[in-house]
């Protein structure tokens, strides 16, 4: 009984490494997949363009973006990255840091850009973004191009530095093998910012951005 037992077992695993053998001899164009892929490993690099649509103390506000970094195995971006506020938000009297001067808000933020692509490959995927760094906020008089530049420097300024977190989700679209556009959404959570009028409560609110990505993918 002993002896059948043991013949069926050893049976039993020749058949078994006859199949995996087959397989592996079918198999033989896709290499096994390891955590370490060795010469399967590769890296690129792109740079982007964006313009978030978003909105400040309520009001509509436009940033332009620029980013870029090292595209590591098709799949993740480590970059770094910073946008700006282009339209006019004008502070309101009660927030005025300069008295009797009409003043506007700048914003800005920059820090660490990551990215993890989904499906880099194929024409249509998704790619999963953050952006973790610093932003700012400062008064400054928008001159006109007939002010004297010189006589508005002196003024309080009210500047304004705290942390800014910016996770989202991108349709990233391959136009061509160096050219992506990624239209987007994502929220921005700002930590610690005291600027008269700009508040955590005041910067922070989601993003509808578009992207144009160049490089080598």
């Amino acid at each position: 009984m002993k002896r059948t037992f043991t013949l069926s077992i050893i049976t039993a695993l020749i058949l078994g490494a006859f199949t995996v053998f087959a397989q592996d001899e079918q198999d033989e164009s896709d290499p096994i997949q390891t955590v370490f892929q060795g010469s399967r490993w590769s890296s690129g690099g792109y740079g982007a363009l964006t313009n978030s649509f978003t909105t400040i103390r309520g009001q509509y506000a436009n940033l332009v973006g620029v980013y870029g970094g090292w595209f590591i195995n098709h799949h993740f971006l480590l970059g770094v990255g910073g946008a700006a506020l282009t339209n006019d938000i004008r502070v309101p009297e009660q927030f005025n840091a300069t008295p009797g001067e009409s003043m506007s808000y700048e914003y800005g933020q920059f820090g660490l850009v990551t990215e993890y692509v989904v499906g880099s490959n194929k024409a249509f995927h998704l790619n999963f973004t953050m952006l973790t760094g610093a932003g700012f906020t400062v008064q400054y008089k928008r001159y006109g191009w007939d002010d004297d530049w010189d006589e508005h420097r002196d003024y309080d300024k009210d500047e304004n530095f705290f942390m800014v977190v910016e996770p989202g989700v991108q349709a990233e679209i391959n136009l061509l093998r160096w050219l992506r556009f990624a239209p987007g959404i994502s929220y921005r959570k700002t930590f610690g910012s005291d600027g008269l009028g700009m508040r955590d409560d005041d910067l922070s609110n989601i993003s509808y951005n578009v992207t144009l990505k160049f490089g080598k993918f």
